[in-house]
């Protein structure tokens, strides 16, 4: 009797716990899926906003900072060009005018402009409104134009980088006396020069012309830029057939074994490898063993060579596999040989992806500073480069010179140095997208 019942409770349990459709189980999950996806997608919105924001406050800091580099305070002088002073001959010898007193017509003229000054100090103050570089703007001028000799010409020449500063606002001149590098009798003098007219910014071609100098504002970036300039064209050169070559041969030519993947390895890892290492092997190969010159473009070529081949080869490998294959098999049927298909065929289709590449190492090459650091780049250098073997610096270095400087005006010549480095590093990425897209070809 007791049976029935049983069967009939084990069949209304049965039925309770019958499996839920899969449609059912999607449905149920559902919501929370799209939740989690809306919250992935808000996080990674945030994430770009902030990389952004970082980068865009790094750029206006950059900016704020260096754009003043751009215009250079400049005082107004009528200099006397003294002939007993300058040529006492009369012969116009170039050798003469250049070794004459010319800091002392700097001074002379000074003096002119303000008579009621006599006293020893505040003589001395009144000389240091104007740069030392004054002196040899007047040395250039009277090289350059001998006829001078003898006449008064009204002249714009620099002002001591503490009036530079002042007259940029990056001298509070409302501080305490004790608390800035002006004086009040100082400040004095400039509001009487000011009120004449003798006091204006223009535009600072010097910083775009001049070699650098421990004067700020005779400091200029045209030694760095021709440093980098020669470093650079020896890099393209060594490197680009170098790793376009490496790269046929191991994609194209190249037997599969466990010598070529062994490269293949080592190529990939030395794309991560830090570039001070480089600079480490080029000073202990280069420098000790070959004896090449330090601190000059040719040397500094040869490591980022070095530290750039791993990138143009990646890149060239890449692109020569975007290649179809039926290029390749195209010409081998109508009789080229495979040395003939490569360079005849392959490589002008690939050519485009190879370029890319090879500017993006150079974009790299160009920011490098601690290889270079290790060669020896890091001296001192005034003149400008005429050759890949004259002593140089480059602009990554130039930049980490003057921004250990304490001085207040080579802050804005280092921001100002970033702003033209990060111009060539934009441009340079500029042309490889339009490379790229103008004659890469979709298969």
């Amino acid at each position: 009797m007791s049976s029935p019942s049983i069967v009939s409770n084990g069949g209304a349990s049965g039925s309770a716990q019958a499996p839920r459709r899969t449609i059912d189980v999607v449905n149920a999950s559902l919501k929370r899926r799209h939740a989690q996806e809306r919250r992935f997608r808000f996080l990674g919105a945030i994430a770009v906003l902030l990389g952004l924001l970082f980068v865009a406050i790094l750029f206006i800091d950059i900016v704020v900072k260096g754009h003043t580099a751009f215009r250079q305070t400049y005082i107004h002088v009528p200099v006397d060009f003294d002939a007993v002073t300058l040529d006492p001959t009369g012969e116009r010898d170039p050798q003469t005018l250049a070794n004459a007193d010319y800091a002392g017509l700097i001074k002379a003229s000074m003096r002119k402009l303000f008579p009621d000054i006599t006293d020893r100090r505040e003589l001395r103050e009144l000389y240091a409104l104007v740069s030392v570089g004054a002196a040899q703007e007047l040395q250039r001028m009277v090289l350059a134009h001998p006829s001078v000799v003898g006449t008064t010409r009204d002249i714009w020449v620099l002002a001591g980088a503490d009036v530079d500063m002042l007259m940029k606002g990056h001298i509070d001149r409302d501080l305490p006396e004790s608390d800035r590098r002006i004086k009040d009798s100082s400040l004095a003098l400039l509001d009487r020069m000011i009120a004449d007219g003798r006091i204006e910014k223009r535009l600072n071609w010097g910083f775009l012309t001049n070699g650098t100098s421990r004067e700020p504002e005779m400091a200029g970036i045209a030694g760095a830029l021709m440093g980098s300039f020669y470093t650079l064209t020896l890099t393209l050169l060594f490197s680009f057939p170098i790793g376009v070559g490496a790269a046929l041969y191991l994609e194209e030519f190249a037997a599969k074994n466990r010598w070529t993947d062994l490269i293949e390895v080592n190529i990939n890892n030395l794309a991560a490898v830090p570039s001070i290492v480089f600079g480490l092997l080029g000073l202990a190969v280069f420098i000790n063993v070959f004896g090449v010159p330090r601190s000059t473009p040719l040397v500094g070529a040869l490591v980022l060579t070095l530290m750039t081949l791993p990138t143009i080869i990646i890149a060239s490998r890449a692109a020569l596999k975007s290649v179809p294959p039926s290029i390749r098999e195209a010409a081998l049927g109508v009789g080229a040989s495979p040395l003939q298909t490569q360079f005849h065929h392959v490589l002008p289709l690939a050519m485009p992806g190879m370029m890319t590449g090879t500017i993006i190492g150079m974009a790299q090459a160009l920011g490098e500073t601690a290889p270079l650091l290790m060669i020896g780049m890091i001296a001192f250098i005034v003149d400008v480069p005429s050759g890949f073997t004259d002593a140089a610096t480059v602009l990554p270095v130039q930049i980490f010179l003057w921004a250990d400087s304490p001085e207040r005006g080579f802050v804005e010549r280092t921001s100002a140095a970033i702003m033209v480095l990060l111009g060539f590093l934009i441009l340079m990425n500029l042309v490889a997208i339009i490379l790229r897209r103008r004659f890469e070809r979709r298969w």
